[in-house]
């Protein structure tokens, strides 16, 4: 077995690019830090306004869910057909803007989601989406 006749070099650290990156980050958040301080003292007067309206309110969102027996859940709360149609209206009337989104079972009755989905409409609801499920592939 051959021994060594020779020392390795001791490993060093070249701290060059660290150093490099720190004096950028110093720069960077004295230029950022500068800019804040100038924002501070800028001598401006925000104009006032004797009425402001509102700003619009977000739609209200409901999920009306058919069940296969062809009971009707809104936001899962079982109600009935007259129900569905006087909660939807109340909430048009007072929020103005209301979307429903409306789910049926697949292996349900048709009938079902067509009486709800008449109930949405007699409610004044215009924003309606049906929920559907893309089917797989080799069924």
């Amino acid at each position: 077995m051959p021994l060594k006749t020779q020392q390795d070099e001791v490993p060093t650290i070249n701290l060059t690019p660290m150093i490099d990156i720190v004096f950028q980050l110093i720069i960077f958040f004295m230029v950022g830090a500068r800019f804040s301080e100038q924002e501070k003292q800028i001598d401006l007067q925000v104009p006032g306004v004797s009425t402001t309206a509102p700003l619009p309110q977000v739609p209200e969102k409901f999920v009306v869910n058919v069940f296969r027996d062809g009971h009707i859940a809104l936001n899962n709360v079982d109600v009935s057909l007259p129900e569905l149609t006087a909660r939807l209206s109340q909430s048009k009337r007072e929020r103005g803007d209301v979307k429903v989104t409306l789910r049926g079972d697949g292996a349900g009755d048709f009938q079902n989601v067509a009486s709800a989905l008449a109930a949405v409409r007699e409610a004044g609801v215009e924003d309606i989406g049906l929920s559907v499920r893309m089917a797989q592939k080799g069924r």
